[in-house]
């Protein structure tokens, strides 16, 4: 199996292909520092898979290295980061919103 994955920044999301289809995609809207994660979805042939782990992934090393911080507000993405306490630094300050 092997899989890419894109920041398509105008559709506001980052897109899994697996051996060249789309599998999936998370929704990734900036709001000033801040990325808000709102929603995750992967096609039922690709359950299971890790593939959503994959994604969800990529899409957080890439709020890093753009500085910014992100919102968890898809239940993936929040027990993504619940998996993986060294990535606690990026999650938004609680009470502090984006600009």
């Amino acid at each position: 199996m092997s899989t890419s994955i894109e920041h398509d920044e105008a559709g506001q999301r980052y897109v899994i292909y697996v051996d060249g289809d789309e599998a999936g995609f998370t929704q990734a809207r900036v709001e000033g520092d801040v990325v808000v994660m709102d929603h995750t979805v992967v096609d039922d042939a690709y359950s299971g898979q890790g593939v959503a782990a994959e994604l969800v992934g990529a899409a957080l090393q890439d709020v890093r290295s753009s500085g910014r911080t992100v919102r968890p507000s898809c239940s993936y993405v929040r027990h993504y980061l619940d998996e993986h306490p060294e990535l606690a630094d990026l999650v938004e300050p609680a009470g502090e919103p984006s600009a």
